[in-house]
This record gives structure tokens, sequence and C-alpha cells, in this order.
């Protein structure tokens, strides 16, 4: 039998807490050092978030129901559910993977220059990362709270880092929308305890069952309260509207990390609805989905509103966000395994694109003229006056840097639309097959008029993608508007191609994938394995373990 080796759950949260507390005390002026230390850290975080997923998913018994108590750590050796555990599966493993895979080229590209633009950026940057990766890892909920503090405290002073009007005000409205979010969090919590007195996770999904109805009402109404501040952090509507703000004020390598922030929302609703409101829940089972389906619906339609009103490229990404955020709740919402298998392909494909994105808006607009998409909205108004001068160009050769960054825009194109061949649309064909056959049975299937609308709102969403990049990149690289070549250089333009080439490598090995996806899809649906691996979970008996 393969165990665990257990220091392995922990290593995700020490070693970038362990990297930030260093950097702390390295001089600001040796940034050549902090830069290396960094680096370092951040390949060892990867090494780890690799061991990590291959260890989940090879203690998984993919003929019945994964029993999980090798991945389950408890902290000071305290059993669940008196001590404070942390959990590894395969969803946890795969989003520790994913936040490690964006941090890497998220952190070369900085070190061009942005990691000079103010002080303590590579503490922030790892603080931030373990955050994130306790978010994802931990098996209670008042430990979630503490996760999700240190990552928006590290994320606060990241927004703010390069300084600048836009860029304060910017995060003035992102920490004060994030503070109301925490107090939500505080309120929801102390319900939840109050009624069921625990906040272990796997404890608390196995008392719901047994709850009278007013507790059960108590229970609804605080997972509900606490919903709420997930669901500010996930981007739905109504509750968006600081997002495309902030991430496109935010500079380009704090975007791309960005980029992970609203799934760690999704994942937190994800884990919490599917454990606590599943097959086990009795009378609360499916609370909640309704109003995910509605409320991701709602997020696509405003989402693909914005990206087809937006002008600039940051706010275009920032709304892209929503669209990926609303297509992921509406996912859950319909309750259905298979469409969250789709869905978590999805999740990495859009997550990895809207990240190169964010890098390849800095470079792109390096080269254009202040006010050059204005200007250009302008002139599609009302003509160009210059329209002799502009037929003496044709023919002219474009520069091999302009080449290079329009091939990684209109990749970038391609997958938020969706189109073929690339992850995009493999993910939303998946999806879209799901919805439109949920039971797997074929002709006898009945869809519901929201999921009809799910259906039209996933492909008309792509469309205005395709439209929006379309025209970004015609004023972009073929306008007839003076700008210069920009000064890219290699550590740059790496980070972006890696990014795409993550998306390539899963567009060719879609079908392992989508397997893992899929075989995860299940066992979250079965909330009894998670409880089961969380409740019986040993403690570590030292004494056996000193002997000879």
């Amino acid at each position: 039998m393969n165990y665990f080796p257990a220091d392995i759950v922990v290593a995700p949260i020490l070693v970038p807490l362990i990297a930030g507390a260093i950097l702390l005390f390295i001089d600001e002026r040796k940034r050549n050092t902090k830069a290396v230390v960094s680096v370092i850290a951040t390949f060892v975080s990867l090494a780890v978030a690799i061991g990590l997923f291959l260890e989940v998913n090879s203690t998984v018994n993919t003929e019945v129901a994964a029993v999980i108590s090798n991945g389950v750590y408890l902290l000071g050796n305290w059993p669940a559910p008196f001590g404070i555990v942390l959990v590894a599966d395969r969803l946890s493993g795969l989003m520790v993977l994913l936040a490690a895979l964006l941090a890497i080229p998220s952190l070369i590209y900085s070190l061009a220059k942005w990691h000079k633009a103010g002080s303590h950026f590579h503490s922030l940057f790892h603080l931030m990362l373990m955050g994130v990766n306790g978010a994802f890892l931990t098996g209670d909920l008042f430990n979630l709270f503490v996760f999700f503090e240190v990552m928006l405290a590290a994320s606060y002073g990241l927004l703010l880092h390069g300084s600048g009007q836009l860029r304060v005000k910017a995060g003035l409205h992102y920490i004060a929308i994030n503070l109301v979010a925490a107090l939500f969090f505080l309120i929801g919590v102390s319900l939840i305890y109050g009624v069921t007195g625990t906040l272990n996770m796997g404890d608390l999904a196995q008392r719901i069952a047994g709850l009278n109805p007013d507790q059960r009402m108590l229970l609804e109404t605080g997972a509900a309260v606490l919903g709420v501040a997930f669901l500010v952090k996930a981007g739905m509507w109504p509750l968006n509207f600081w997002l495309p703000s902030a991430y496109s004020a935010a500079s380009a390598p704090v975007a791309a990390i960005f980029a992970i922030m609203s799934k760690v929302g999704i994942y937190v609703i994800a884990r919490l609805s599917f454990l606590l409101f599943g097959e086990t829940a009795g009378a609360s089972a499916g609370f909640g989905h309704d109003a995910l389906l509605v409320g991701g619906i709602a997020t696509i339609v405003f989402g693909t509103i914005g990206v087809l009103a937006s002008q600039a490229l940051g706010r275009l990404a920032g709304f892209s966000v929503l669209v990926s955020s609303g297509t992921l709740l509406a996912a859950m919402g319909t309750g259905n395994p298979t469409v969250a298998a789709g869905a978590l392909y999805y999740l990495v494909s859009s997550t990895l694109t809207i990240s190169a994105f964010f890098l390849l808006i800095e470079l792109v607009e390096r080269g254009q003229d202040a006010g050059a998409n204005v200007l250009a909205v302008t002139m599609e108004a009302y003509g160009d006056g210059d329209e002799d001068e502009a037929e003496d160009e044709v023919g002219v050769t474009m520069p091999g840097t302009m080449a290079v960054l329009g091939v990684c825009f209109a990749a970038c194109g391609i997958l938020l639309a969706g189109l073929p061949p690339l992850s995009g649309f493999i993910a939303k064909f998946s999806m879209l097959s799901a919805i439109l056959n949920p039971s797997g049975l074929g002709a006898n299937d009945t869809i519901s008029t929201l999921s009809w609308w799910l259906v039209f709102l996933i492909v008309f969403s792509g469309l205005a993608s395709l439209i929006s990049m379309t025209r970004a990149g015609i004023r972009t690289f073929w306008g007839s508007l003076e700008g210069t070549v920009p000064r890219v250089l290699v550590i740059e333009i790496a980070p972006i191609l890696l990014l795409l080439g993550m998306t390539l490598a899963m567009t060719i090995a879609a079908g392992p994938i989508m397997r893992y996806m899929q075989e995860t899809a299940r066992i979250g649906g079965l909330p009894e394995s998670y409880i089961q691996g969380v409740i019986t979970a040993p403690r570590v008996d030292r004494g056996s373990e000193a002997a000879p």
C-alpha cells in the first residue's frame, strides 16, 4: 500500500512561509540576492506540488470510493475533529499544482523590472502563495479564514505594488470590498458553529443530516452568508463590480498570479457545496445549487457585455475573468458530475490563458501611443482622413517582435473564444455535451430552461470574446496608427510562451487529463469518502517512529 510521506501535505504551506520570512530579512538593496532566493523557493514549491499531485493520484482506488486518510495531516497530532487538519485529495492537489504552475512564469516575468518597483515584492508574493495553498489544503472553516486573510493581506500589498493613482484607487476599493467579505465570513462561520458545535469540514458534513428543522434553517442561513464572502472573491454578479478595475490596474505579474485568486473562491464553494450539501446532507442536499446556476448565468451575461464594451485590453482581460467565473459557477450549479469534470478542465485552461493574457497586455501596449485605443474607436466611427497614406504602407513587413506577440495574442484569442483545436474548445465542448446529455442516456434526457440558457451563453460568450479579441488585434497589429516596436526581453516573452505551451500540452494530452478530471469529479460527489478519511485519520505514534 502506498502511504503519503506525512510532511508533503504541509510542505506547500511551509515552503512559501519560510521563503517569505527569509526574504524579509534580506536588505531591499540586494535585489539580485532576493530574486535568486525567491526563484529557488518557487521552484521548490513547484517540486513539492508535483510530488503531492503524484501522491494523491497514486493513492486513489478507482474501483471503490476513495478513503483519503493517508492524505490527512493532523497538526499537533490531535485527532479530528478536535485538532486542525490539512486534507490532500485529487481536487486540492490539482489546485496546489495549478498555483505553482502560475507562480513560476509570474515571478520570472517580474524579474525584468517589476520586482524593483516597490518594497517586499518577493515576501508578499510567497505569503500570498502560502495563503492560497493553505485555503486549498485546509480541512476546517476556522483555518480557512486564517489562510484566506493571509492571502488577502498579501494581495493588498501586491495590488498596490508600483504605486500610481489608478492603482491606489483600485487598491482601496479592493481592500474595502474584501474587508466586508471577511465580515460576512465571520458571521457565517459563527452561525454554523453555533448550530453544529464544530468547524471541521468532515465532522460538519457528518452532523448535517441529523439536524432538526430549526437548526437546519440557521445552518443554511450561515452557509448562505458564508457563501457571499466567497462569491465576492469568485466574482459572481452583482458582487463583482470591483474585479475588472482591480485586475486591470495591477502590474502585469501581479495580475497574472491574481488569475488564481478568483479560483480560490470557486474552489471553496465547490468543496463546501458537494461536501456539506451533497448526498449525505439529508433535507439540505443540493442547497444553493439553483442560486449558483442562476448567479453563474447572470455573471456570464455581465462579463460578456463587459468584454464587448471594453476598449482597453486590461479591462477586456478583467471581464474575461468574470466570464470564466460565471461559467464555472453555473457548471457547479447543475449538480452534474460530468459537467463538473469539463468545468475542472476549463478551470485549468482558462486560468492559464488569462494569466498569459495579462502578461502579454503589457508587452503589446508598450509599443502603443497613449490613448491609441480611444483614437482607434474614434477613427472607426468617423473614418481615417489619411486613407491614401495608409495605402502606401501595404506590403510592409511586420517586425519579428510584433510577429511573436501577434501569434501569442492570436493564441489567447482562440483559447478565450473556445475555438478548435486548443484546450479552450475541448473544455467547452465537454461541458456542452454533458449539459445536453445530463444522464448519459441520450434521447430521454429532459433539459431545463436554465440549462438551455447556459448552453447559449457559453457559445455566445465565446463569440463575444472572438469579436473583441479580433477587434483589439486589428487595432494593435494591423491598424494605421503610428507606434513603435516594443523592446521585449527574453525573460518577459518566455513566461508567456510557457503558459501557452501548457495549454498546448493540455490539448495534446486531453484524454488522460479529462479522465483525471472525471475521476476527481466522481470522487468529489462522494462526501462519505472525505468524511471517513478525516474522522478515521490515525495519529502518528512518535514512540514507534523513534524505535530502531
